[in-house]
């Protein structure tokens, strides 16, 4: 399932030493890989910045006993991001994400299964060291 972007195009945010550049071809983004390379650093840098942009919802294992469900249908016309996905997500959460066409995902985890996703909404982190600074991107996975 390939759809383009409906929230955002392009996430840049410099922090310190750490740059994160991400740009969305696809309305859902699965960013998988192995531990270590950044993937949750990414992610608390989007949370960071939900505190003063509304496009943007945020998840992880500490809103585990959070109605994940219920804020996810009831958000409109935002960038919802989800570190621990695999956690966090149940089956029917994932198949309301497969479907929803009011907001746009940034899901962090390892198993893409019941978003009817494709080679193209399977991405992976990479990182590069530009000077005295660490750039993460997302490419495609391969």
């Amino acid at each position: 399932m390939k759809s383009r972007p409906i929230v955002m195009n392009h996430y840049h945010k410099v922090h310190t030493t750490y740059v994160v550049d991400f740009i969305f071809t696809t309305n859902i983004t699965f960013l998988t890989g192995d531990s270590g390379q950044g993937k949750s650093a990414a992610f608390s840098f989007f949370r960071e910045d939900a505190a003063k942009n509304p496009q943007l919802l945020c998840f992880n294992y500490l809103d585990l006993q959070k109605d994940i469900m219920g804020l996810i249908t009831s958000a409109e016309g935002k960038l919802i991001v989800v570190d621990n996905a695999d956690l966090l997500l149940t089956d029917k959460i994932r198949k309301y994400i497969a479907l929803d066409g009011k907001n746009q995902y940034l899901l962090i985890g390892r198993d893409p299964g019941n978003l009817y996703a494709t080679k193209d909404n399977i991405f992976e982190l990479v990182s590069e060291q530009k000077g005295e600074k660490t750039v993460f991107r997302i490419q495609a996975f391969e």
